[in-house]
């Protein structure tokens, strides 16, 4: 119990989901929001930013921002134990409720100016650059092939994709819909094939494919999937709620598994759904109605618990159009384009925060 009288909540990661979550228990609770970097990125407007720059004013959002009373605490987690978070900085934050937010590894730089800089960077390698491959066909190849397509229509944009087709979380309709519309923009897919970077010649810019082909891009981007951040998990009292990929294991009500005051929510969980910022928030949300009823004094009976819906999916294709996958009916064009390219839900996502859109 912290020295105001409130039950102490620990969050471990400041991304979308972690960040909602202390933001929403700050009212009922002493919250210290964990995180290597000084902000919160609303991380489906990334690819845009890496062609517009400007467009991450908006999307980078620092901690001290949108909390008013929490405690931040810019460092990582190196280790738990049955009431305290230990960091890489040496400090220990004693809990009375942990949730652990730590989702995929990143390489963002723990400064929002250095973050700024980066998409700076992107943006001045795309200009820069006749031709573009992208490596990897899934939402972040296909969205980042989609904003250079749009903005760039002179550039030649190449996508390698390891797979048999776009976007495999989503059906095969919606998939072929997004291919005819990308070959629409003159962007060159190539299926069943994975790219040798170590064999890169920098000189002449020549990819070598896995079935032989060689590509000449001026540059390139990697769009692949990252690991999970829970390697750190497995000298902590939470290995054994660990699955083989490295999952934390969840009850219904989001409680790790074994334990009665710990959570875990968004990517890091073991919840068989594609992992979408959306349902991080999701899980945010549902988690903190569950810490306020556990502050409450309500038994765990109480507690709302978490199912799985139809997969759904929103895919940015460019400025104006997109492609959404919904339970009955799949689109592309300008309405799935008004519900997510425009703006990318970012001003949404800001007001949920408590900030100006």
């Amino acid at each position: 119990m912290a020295e105001t009288g409130k039950p102490r909540v620990v969050v471990v990661g400041g991304g979308i989901g972690g960040a909602l979550l202390a933001k929403t228990m700050e009212p009922d609770a002493d919250v210290v929001l964990l995180d290597p970097k000084e902000y919160m990125e609303i991380s489906w407007a990334e690819l845009r930013s890496m062609v517009e720059p400007s467009f991450a004013e908006r999307s980078l959002i620092y901690h001290k921002d949108y909390l008013t009373t929490a405690t931040i605490v810019t460092s990582s987690a190196v280790n738990i134990t049955e009431d305290s978070v230990l960091t890489a900085d040496g400090q220990s934050l004693a809990y009375d409720y942990l949730v652990v937010a730590t989702g995929h590894v990143l390489a963002s730089p723990g400064s929002r100016a250095e973050r700024l800089a980066e998409f700076q960077r992107d943006s001045g390698k795309i200009k820069s650059s006749e031709s573009v491959l992208i490596i990897g066909g899934g939402p972040t190849g296909v969205e980042l092939a989609g904003e250079i397509a749009v903005d760039y229509p002179e550039k030649k944009v190449t996508i390698v994709h390891r797979g048999s087709r776009l976007l495999e979380f989503i059906d095969q309709k919606a998939s072929k819909k997004c291919l005819d519309w990308l070959t629409s923009k003159k962007v060159d897919v190539l299926f069943k094939q994975s790219v040798d970077l170590d064999s890169l010649s920098n000189a002449e810019k020549l990819y070598k494919t896995s079935s032989g082909e060689t590509i000449t891009a001026d540059c390139h981007f990697l769009c692949i999937g990252k690991p999970l951040s829970s390697s750190w998990l497995h000298d902590t009292i939470l290995k054994e709620s660990l699955d083989n990929k490295g999952r934390l294991m969840v009850e219904k009500d989001l409680r790790v598994k074994g334990y009665s005051n710990i959570f875990a929510i968004g990517d890091i969980t073991d919840i068989p759904e594609i992992k979408q910022g959306y349902l991080a928030q999701k899980h945010a949300l549902l988690v903190a109605k569950n810490l306020k009823l556990l502050i409450k004094g309500s038994p765990a009976s109480k507690m709302a618990t978490y199912s799985t819906g139809y997969p759904l999916a929103i895919v940015s294709l460019g400025r104006k159009e997109g492609l959404a996958q919904l339970p009955f009916v799949t689109l592309t064009g300008c309405i799935p384009g008004m519900l997510k390219s425009k703006d990318l839900f970012v001003g949404k996502t800001r007001k949920q925060m408590g900030l100006d859109a």
